[in-house]
């Protein structure tokens, strides 16, 4: 499997590093790391800045920023499942009623590590065998090519991506291990993380197998194509 999405990232102008998630046993491999601490609050998408700068999050059980993260990471409960519920829904809001935040509960399960660390931070090609996902953020014009990207080999059934809705930590890992998700997802969706990125900026991450196989992707497809330099002929005049 390869990891090389230079010419990808270079034809469609990403310029942000790639974000991998890694469920890995040694810290040393992924310094300079960043924690994010035991206060109950802190979103990890406050370290983006970090991850720009080259530093990977390390997370554990015992430190891994807001509950949220705790429990869609790592299956840390805080609270009873109906406390939970009535959290999502009357005090955030999330759903018009208890009985579909329970039912989506049913249908969503937290991802329990293989290791005591999970990592988040740049990609490093010598822990490949530990690495989850993948994750591009991007502004529209690059996350509608990776969504071309994704389905130029899929067939039509089942979908190759979905925008499903969750917390942004449940985007970048969990949602995608779960059965019958498909293996690309739009993600930073959710409003209480967006604070931390650009407003034009989304992520869309990956299984590392998809990864691979939309980087492999030539001139033969839609990158060397007319609709692209089209596109991006118009992005640069209107800029100019």
């Amino acid at each position: 499997m390869s990891l090389d999405g230079s010419i990808l990232l270079e034809t469609l102008r990403i310029t942000t590093p790639l974000i991998g998630v890694y469920d890995a046993p040694d810290p040393a491999a992924f310094e300079p790391l960043v924690d994010p601490g035991t206060a109950p609050r802190v979103c990890l998408f406050s370290f983006f800045q970090s991850w720009l700068d080259g530093k990977t999050l390390h997370l554990t059980r015992q430190r891994h920023g807001c509950r949220g993260c705790g429990y869609w990471l790592f299956g840390e409960e805080f609270r009873t499942r109906e406390e939970f519920v009535r959290f999502l829904v009357d005090d955030e809001g999330l759903k018009a009623s208890h009985e579909l935040m329970r039912s989506w509960l049913d249908e969503r399960k937290p991802y329990h590590p293989a290791h005591e660390h999970l990592f988040i931070g740049p990609l490093r090609k010598e822990q490949q065998a530990y690495l989850k996902t993948v994750t591009f953020f991007v502004n529209p014009d690059q996350l509608s090519a990776l969504l071309l990207a994704a389905q130029y080999r899929a067939p039509e059934e089942p979908p190759p991506v979905a925008a499903p809705f969750g917390s942004g930590c449940m985007q970048l890992l969990p949602l995608l291990e779960n059965e019958g998700m498909p293996p690309a997802v739009i993600g930073a969706t959710d409003i209480a993380m967006r604070q931390h990125l650009p407003a034009e900026m989304l992520a869309f991450s990956v299984t590392p197998a998809l990864f691979s196989q939309i980087s492999s992707l030539g001139e033969e497809s839609f990158l060397g194509k007319p609709f692209w330099r089209r596109l991006t002929q118009a992005r640069d005049a209107g800029a100019s």
